[in-house]
């Protein structure tokens, strides 16, 4: 940090309005925090001790401190390799040497007014129009970094002194609160443990979730604790807390563990909700000082919506999903009465995820956990990777050992591209690990492409990612067995790894996941998901860990048909969150007559069929408005950079489902659905010779029909200029030239063109609902509302 301050005071002095006098050098000031701070971060999320966290909470910063820092974070990644990592305590002791000076040397970036002025003086030059689409939304478009125009006017670079220093005050106390909240979660999460010692307790858990809770009765000193005998220590961890309301028969437990979770850092000294409120008091306090009404405003300014298509398209999906909702309840009720369920007309939120379960294994006679046994951690990921292979021209292989890791799990892979040539690396980190490694699943970025920072041989310097995930670890010798679920969830992941590692934009600000409005930023993850029911990608993967069975079909056509089970109740939960989360940043006035609680009641009544308990306190635990997702990109906007939040974007994921789900439409229209798919393209790939000229004619008359005429015209079309043994060649080849431009455009172009005209470059057409509302199984329903 003390080199970036160094060169950030002499660009400042030197700064020309040039893009080799400004961008470049800033460029590369930028890049060194980043890639120090995002393993900072990394390590923060995937290895926390108490005395890490301590470590960061200290305030002086020493300059040999950071230079120390900045050698053993090179060291980790693997950028050298001459020197050993500093051990625990010395690493703890100098990230808190330097955390505050982080903070506060964003500030001073983002609030540059000669940079600032250099920016300005770019766009305003005659040469503007000249500039590439890229190199314009560097200059003026929301971008990761704090320098450039709109980034730089709400990093208060226009503001007065006094009114200056009062945002750099906020800024300090926001990353502080952020930070408490989180922390606060962790610990709440972690310090609910409930000893087991008769089975009786826990009848209905599965075999892996008992292995679970015998494995983690071993880590609290109960050495001989085994899954048919107990002891078994239950925690909210999530593969614990989900087996238990999904399967424990014991109503008793699921009520004590719902309640557990539903109030988590809601009491005591890990009570958030003092922090919520100070949190949602100095965002509004930033947004007016930035002239804004409120801080749904501030954060839209960097999106594609506004707060009001927001709304819009929230109240849509609400609309098309209540009803719909509502007849789940119904059924739901009505199965439990069968059941003779004594709690059938009175069904609390501790039953919903156990009935639904049972009801979901009666209607389609599946069950997520006898399924586990079908997705083995390492069969998934080769079906992941043989996918990407076949969509994108891609080869993806180890590479362990090319990079030191973190945790013996850890693995290292490397992406290569047709010609054999390395394209990118990502880390894999699967495994839950409670005591040192937060809940849920994301990817973040290493270093990202870039043509500034090339390599020696003079060629870009190539992404790497993390993709992280939380699943649960082999127990004994059975490898990790997977719900499909947590598929869905690699999947997922794996798309936001494929957009950062697949750019062919050699512009660092703007490559990768960079520069990306974020109500897109979900587009390639949600879409990846979609594959997960495709028939030849999951009967891929679904091979027996022990005998190499093939998934039964008939098992794949009800996990297909119960894709849109309880879909209205799923689309409704996902609202609640959106709906409250614009609701606190647009209406909610802190410290009036109003509480946090009481607009959580209130939202819920339009967005639960059954309302929230009066003591629900789930806001408390909410980290994707008030903690944020720490570690999902270091490189990103400023409210992720000095907020560390992700707030006013829960409503994004909707309009990402809307995009992904339109963008997997085309491939379904090219003939995804063909139930021999596979074994056409196999029989593309083996025509050679003369018939290659027909294959390459026909996908060029593919791409002029395309555009104009939509894939639904093809056969119709190619029938008519070449003979009809090619015609299934063709549909075949068209979903495999949809993948090429997916990633010739989603994948490749980063940030570095307004998504909304890389969208309409893939699919020819603004977005639309359709194609959710139809996955989810509520168009019809959305038609007659």
């Amino acid at each position: 940090m003390y080199l970036c301050e160094s060169e950030i005071v002499e660009l400042e002095k030197t700064v020309e309005p040039t893009w080799p006098k400004l961008v470049e050098p800033l460029e590369k000031v930028m890049d060194r925090l980043v890639v120090v701070w995002g393993a900072v971060n990394h390590l923060k999320a995937v290895k926390d001790t108490p005395e890490l966290r301590s470590a960061i909470e200290e305030v002086q910063l020493k300059r040999d401190c950071c230079l120390r820092l900045t050698m053993h974070l090179l060291v980790v990644t693997g950028v050298i390799v001459l020197f050993r990592p500093l051990d625990e305590g010395e690493l703890s002791y100098l990230i808190g040497n330097a955390f505050p000076e982080k903070v506060e040397l964003e500030l001073k970036l983002g609030q540059s007014k000669p940079l600032y002025n250099a920016f300005k003086a770019i766009r305003e030059s005659s040469d503007w129009e000249a500039l590439s689409d890229a190199h314009k939304r560097i200059v003026e478009g929301s971008l990761w970094i704090t320098t450039q125009l709109k980034e730089a006017i709400l990093n208060g670079v226009s503001l007065e002194d006094d009114e200056r220093v009062r945002f750099n005050k906020i800024q300090q106390e926001l990353a502080k609160l952020s930070q408490k909240f989180g922390e606060n979660v962790l610990d709440a999460t972690k310090k609910f443990e409930k000893l087991i010692v008769d089975k009786k307790e826990i009848e209905g858990l599965p075999a892996t979730a008992l292995g679970l809770a015998a494995q983690t009765a071993v880590s609290k000193g109960h050495e001989n604790a085994t899954a048919e005998n107990g002891p078994w220590v239950i925690t909210l961890d999530a593969p614990s807390f989900m087996a238990v309301m999904q399967h424990a028969q014991n109503r008793t437990l699921r009520e004590e563990l719902y309640r557990a979770y539903l109030t988590r850092a809601s009491s005591g000294d890990l009570d958030n909700t003092a922090i919520i409120d100070q949190i949602l008091k100095l965002r509004l306090e930033k947004a007016n000082l930035l002239g804004y009404e409120n801080y749904a405003e501030v954060s839209m300014a960097t999106k594609m919506a506004s707060v009001e298509k927001a709304e819009e398209l929230l109240e849509k999906l609400r609309s098309a999903s209540w009803n719909a909702a509502v007849q789940d309840m119904e059924d739901l009720k009505q199965f439990c009465q069968t059941q003779g369920a004594p709690e059938a007309n009175n069904l609390s939120h501790w039953d919903i995820s156990f009935w639904s379960e049972r009801l979901r294994e009666s209607k389609y006679e599946i069950n997520e956990e006898e399924l586990r046994p079908y997705f083995s951690l390492p069969k998934v990921m080769d079906g992941l990777f043989n996918l990407a292979k076949m969509l994108f021209g891609i080869d993806i292989e180890p590479a362990d050992g090319l990079a030191p890791v973190w945790n013996k799990d850890v693995r290292f892979f490397c992406v290569k591209d047709s010609t054999g040539n390395p394209i990118a690396y990502f880390y894999f980190d699967p495994y839950s690990r409670p005591s040192e490694k937060r809940g849920g699943a994301w990817m973040d970025e290493v270093v990202a492409r870039s043509r500034v920072l090339s390599r020696d041989d003079g060629s870009p310097r190539l992404p790497v990612a993390h993709m992280v995930c939380n699943q649960m670890p082999p127990v004994g010798d059975k490898p990790s067995l997977m719900t499909f679920s947590e598929v869905e969830t690699v999947f997922h992941e794996f798309g936001h790894a494929l957009q950062h590692m697949l750019t062919k934009q050699d512009e660092g600000l703007v490559a990768g996941i960079r520069g990306i409005e974020w109500d897109a930023v979900e587009l390639p993850s949600q879409f990846m998901e979609n594959w997960c029911y495709h028939r030849d990608t999951l009967m891929g993967i679904a091979k027996h860990y022990e005998t190499g069975e093939s998934l039964p079909e008939e098992i794949y056509n009800k996990l297909l048909a119960a894709r849109t089970y309880r879909a209205g109740s799923q689309s409704l939960r996902q609202l609640r969150f959106s709906f409250l989360d614009l609701e606190l940043h647009t209406k909610y006035v802190p410290g009036g007559s109003e509480s946090i609680y009481d607009v959580d009641q209130r939202v819920s009544k339009g967005t639960q069929v059954i309302p929230p308990l009066p003591e629900d306190r789930f806001l408390c635990s909410f980290s994707h408005i008030f903690a944020g997702l720490l570690l999902l990109v270091i490189a990103l906007l400023e409210d992720m950079l000095l907020d560390t939040t992700v707030t006013s974007n829960d409503h994004i994921l909707q309009w990402a489902e809307v995009l992904s789900a339109d963008a997997f439409s085309a491939f379904e229209d090219a003939g995804l659905n063909d139930e021999k798919l596979g074994l056409k393209l196999r029989r593309a790939d083996s025509v050679a010779g003369a018939d290659e000229i027909w294959l390459v004619a026909i996908i060029l008359c593919y791409r002029l029909i395309v555009a104009e005429y939509r894939l639904i015209h093809l056969k119709y079309v190619v029938n008519c200029v070449i003979c009809e043994q090619y015609v299934e060649l063709v549909m075949a080849l068209a979903v495999r030239e949809t993948g090429k431009r997916f990633r010739e455009t989603i994948l490749a172009l980063g940030g570095g063109k307004a998504p909304m005209e890389v969208f309409v470059k893939f699919q020819g057409r603004e977005p639309s609902p359709e194609a959710l509302l139809r996955h989810n199984g509520l168009l019809s329903i959305s038609a007659s509302a």
